[in-house]
């Protein structure tokens, strides 16, 4: 055990020296990240950006993607389609053909009127394709109702990651090679535990640098598809006035009055047989009990002629 504890103190020192490698390395990344983030933007060439008008230049300045730099792009996109199932499988097709998939896709309809409903689908869209397979969706789908979009930098979080991976490979591979020096079975299993906290924690950082990588390379646009509202209901004819009109009127309520007196009838009915039967046996009660009462009549002399 004498002998194992300056090969443990010298893979502790290698271990902080790495951390402190790994520090260094992130700090200068993230400084490296706001110093070009600090650079101004090149100035367009006449004729592009410049003569792009209003949300069309918008658009551009939110996908021009810098070099160097890690962006995620989302947009939410809502369109009024005369065929919510038809704009779908365009919307699809649109995105296949750029390089993209469908994500996720969620349909709603009213089984009265199959016409209406609603579809949220969720597409993944190449950076490269992204801001033209955007506008081809807003202008070949239907009627456009509104249109978000959001950048958002995650150059430092990538750059810290991707720091943190290469430190803890670094930490393993010198943890392995201690592993083969040690020479007790307590100084094994005490190297391999460290081996395994430094695996598990290298799992989750290539994990959460593999979803960077995903997010960064595909933008996401959400787009919602509704289906166009039904025309106004035709208001009901008026009758013309006259003996005709009159006469269709005083029918149409003599049905009303009638339809009211049968729905009447029918909803008493019921309760009419129930009083019935229950005064017939209050009335045949009443009789038994007299009977019983008045008793058998005393036999007298017969009456006289």
């Amino acid at each position: 055990m004498s002998r194992l504890r300056p090969v443990l103190a010298a893979g502790a020192g290698a271990c902080l020296l790495l951390a402190g490698c790994s520090s260094g390395g992130s700090a200068a990344s993230m400084s490296a990240g706001s110093e070009h983030a600090a650079v101004p933007a090149p100035a367009s060439a006449p004729g592009t950006a410049a003569g792009v008008p209003g949300a069309a230049a918008k658009q551009a300045q939110l996908t021009a993607r810098p070099a160097g730099q890690s962006i995620i792009y989302t947009a939410s996109l809502t369109v009024r389609a005369g065929n919510v199932r038809a704009a779908a499988a365009r919307a699809a097709q649109l995105a296949s053909l750029a390089g993209g998939y469908v994500s996720s896709e969620t349909a709603q309809f009213n089984h009265r009127h199959p016409a209406d409903g609603t579809i949220a689908i969720q597409l993944k869209i190449p950076v490269a394709r992204y801001q033209a397979t955007l506008a081809a969706l807003s202008a070949r789908l239907g009627t456009r109702i509104s249109l978000s979009q959001h950048a958002q930098d995650v150059t430092q979080t990538v750059a810290d990651v991707t720091s943190r991976v290469a430190s803890a490979q670094a930490a393993i591979a010198q943890l392995r090679r201690l592993l083969a020096r040690a020479g007790t079975v307590s100084s094994l299993l005490m190297v391999q535990d460290q081996i395994n906290a430094q695996e598990s924690s290298l799992e989750a950082l290539q994990s959460q640098q593999r979803v960077l990588a995903h997010e960064t390379t595909y933008g996401t646009v959400s787009v919602l598809l509704v289906s166009e509202q039904p025309p106004p209901a035709a208001r009901p004819v008026k009758l013309a006035g006259g003996f005709t009109a009159g006469l269709a009127a005083g029918w149409h309520a003599l049905r009303q009055v009638a339809s009211w007196l049968l729905t009447g009838v029918g909803a008493l009915l019921p309760f009419l047989l129930f009083v019935i039967a229950a005064v017939y046996a209050a009335l045949r009660g009443r009789r038994w009990l007299a009977q019983r009462r008045s008793g058998p009549r005393p036999a007298g002399p017969p009456p006289a002629a």
